[in-house]
């Protein structure tokens, strides 16, 4: 069954873990690897990555990508999200707070943040969701 807006909006707000697609070229399937990412209903999605990395490569070649979250209980639940790339920021230290206080505990925010200093310049990479897929499957534990 698919959501309603309203559903797959507050679903995509809830901080899961999301698989990151974009297109890697003619030769090669999408690159998708897992990330981290920021929304609120409404808005624009956000994402934070290295500005050479290879996934900022390909976004910069193709202007669009997509975004996946999933769970499997208490039903099992998808939100998939496609759109357009509307900016690219540098990052600050409130965005990475930000980001790194929607996922982890706050007793390991800062810790997470002086660590993750090793990772070098890092930018916000802003998509406007323009396609929607998902879907309720129910509770497959009662099959």
């Amino acid at each position: 069954m698919p959501l309603s807006q309203d559903e797959r909006q507050q679903f995509l707000a809830q901080p899961h873990i999301a698989a990151l697609a974009v297109a890697a070229g003619q030769d090669r399937g999408p690159l998708n690897v897992p990330i981290w990412y920021q929304y609120s209903p409404g808005a624009e999605v956000w994402v934070l990555t290295g500005p050479e990395s290879e996934k900022m490569r390909h976004i910069r070649q193709t202007g669009r990508f997509s975004l996946m979250v999933q769970r499997l209980e208490p039903t099992v639940r998808y939100v998939s999200v496609e759109g357009p790339g509307t900016r690219i920021t540098p990052m600050t230290d409130e965005l990475h707070r930000e980001m790194v206080a929607r996922y982890l505990p706050p007793d390991k925010v800062d810790a997470y943040l002086r660590a993750a200093e090793a990772y070098g310049e890092q930018v916000a990479v802003y998509m406007r969701p323009e396609h929607w897929l998902s879907a309720d499957l129910g509770d497959l534990s009662a099959l």
